[in-house]
């Protein structure tokens, strides 16, 4: 099947470069339920815009900046602030609906923002509100086909260049072609023990950006949410995000002698920046210490209508924010690494580029700012579909389409799967250090080799360039902290 465009992903990036292609026709492939797989539907917080009086996108930036400890890309930065406004009246003209007052947006608060400038919708479910309305739209699209249920197994290549996705769903392989294809296939949160991302943010797209031959960057810088939900049963995997807008509203994070211990730590408090709030949490846990974050004052009785879906997980685990402390751990977040791209989100293979939490524009630094994530992925996504939509599109015919092989096994086994997961978050966590680093190498070279299946292999490659690019960085800046290095001084 032949199309102008191929998008693999179906989150905020893919479906919004995807929208902004029209009038192209476009292919979207998605691992499950379309705008329902991928990390989007999860996000609490909101999306960042300098849309409040007194604000501007130049105070956006300079925030953006700060938290990436000044590694940022300036014009991508640039570029995504200066997008967000209209970014935010996009969403609202596809039919989000964001939380309001007489005067406008209800703004919140978060870490390390130097004024409310969040925009948000139900409270703390505005990724599952944007998704919605997202997923509604492409389903009237008439210039997207979806291929729901169907897993991205390989990019296809001419001379080089990505001409073609094959993708096998349940009624079997299908190979789709286009001159443009876009990965927008979001971050590495499965390769962690503790994650706030779904199963399927499994480095898929870096793993299949990787093997056509692109460059990845920045794979060191890992950002770690200082409150996820500590269960009950301790279990690994996706764990319920606790919104940095609790601690906007005023949360405080205590040990179980119930002191607060972030003042000590920082300025700001527990409106640092996530890498600083998230080693404090670590450093307790690590001397034996449990920590909880206390919203019963802050929130209270409002936290059904303030925070639904907090209050909805806490009560699963049998707590009552409204009276009781929660007891969080640190978890992977986001990746602020992935697909190397330009300006214009070209990847350094003709053909593929990248948007979204898999690429790596430059745009967040060393640390992403709170609520630029969902955020990237509208500014960025609306500006490649658009662009992509003025390309002069030419189709591979019968004679020169790639050789497709067979079906490729993209499983990963149990318990190659978990021995990963607790290697990366000994090693390439919140805290490393060379000897750990090493040891990690050696045993991810020794799984490289015993890997039973492509899938295997895939996860294990991206394992590895992860602690390489943790290894290569001897210094500590923004989330790459290394004990046996100084802290790097920006800005």
């Amino acid at each position: 099947m032949h199309f102008d465009l191929i998008v693999i992903g179906s989150g905020i990036a893919g479906l919004t470069t995807a929208l902004s292609a029209a009038p192209r026709r476009v292919a979207v492939i998605t691992r499950g339920t379309l705008a329902d797989d991928g990390a989007s539907r999860w996000a609490q917080g909101g999306i960042a815009a300098a849309v409040g009086s007194g604000d501007s996108a130049a105070a956006h930036a300079r925030d953006t900046r700060i938290a990436g400890n000044e590694l940022n890309d300036a014009a991508a930065v640039d570029a995504l602030t200066r997008g967000a406004a209209e970014a935010v009246a996009w969403l609202d003209a596809c039919g989000v609906g964001f939380d309001r007052t007489a005067q406008g947006y209800l703004l919140g608060r978060e870490a390390a923002h130097s004024q409310a400038r969040i925009v948000h919708a139900s409270g703390d479910a505005t990724g599952a509100e944007v998704m919605r309305a997202l997923g509604a739209a492409a389903r009237a699209a008439s210039h997207l086909q979806c291929f729901e249920q169907h897993l991205a197994e390989s990019l296809l290549q001419i001379d080089g260049r990505v001409v073609g996705v094959a993708a096998a769903g349940a009624q079997g392989r299908v190979e789709l072609f286009a001159p443009y294809v876009v990965v927008a296939t979001g971050g590495i949160g499965a390769l962690y023990r503790h994650t706030t991302n779904p199963a399927t943010a499994d480095a898929t797209g870096l793993a299949l950006a990787l093997e056509a031959g692109a460059e990845l960057a920045d794979l060191e810088f890992v950002q770690f949410h200082p409150t996820a939900l500590r269960t009950r049963d301790g279990r690994s995997g996706q764990l319920p995000l606790l919104t940095e807008a609790l601690r906007g509203a005023g949360a405080v994070l205590v040990n179980g002698a119930g002191r607060r211990f972030m003042p000590a730590i920082a300025r700001e408090a527990e409106l640092a920046p996530r890498d600083v709030v998230a080693r404090a949490v670590w450093a307790e846990l690590e001397r034996g210490e449990t920590v909880w974050l206390d919203a019963t004052r802050a929130v209270g009785a409002a936290f059904p209508q303030r925070f639904p879906t907090v209050f909805a997980s806490c009560l699963a685990e049998g707590i009552d924010p409204r009276t009781q402390r929660i007891p969080v751990v640190p978890a992977q977040h986001y990746h602020m690494g992935g697909v190397r791209v330009d300006a214009e989100g070209r990847s350094t293979v003709a053909g593929l580029y990248a948007v979204g939490e898999v690429a790596c524009s430059g745009v967040h630094g060393a640390n992403r700012l709170a609520s630029n994530s969902l955020l990237e992925g509208l500014v960025f996504g609306r500006a490649l579909g658009r662009r992509l939509a003025q390309q002069p599109v030419s189709r591979s015919t019968r004679s020169n389409l790639p050789a497709v092989g067979g079906p490729v096994d993209c499983s990963v086994g149990a318990a190659l799967d978990t021995v990963v997961r607790d290697l990366l978050w000994r090693h390439a966590g919140l805290v490393r250090d060379a000897q750990g680093l090493q040891q990690a190498q050696q045993t991810l070279q020794a799984l490289q080799r015993d890997a039973a299946t492509r899938g295997e292999q895939r996860r294990v490659a991206v394992a590895q360039c992860v602690v390489a690019a943790a290894l290569q960085r001897r210094d500590s800046v923004g989330a790459h902290y290394r004990r046996d290095a100084a802290q790097m001084r920006t800005g």
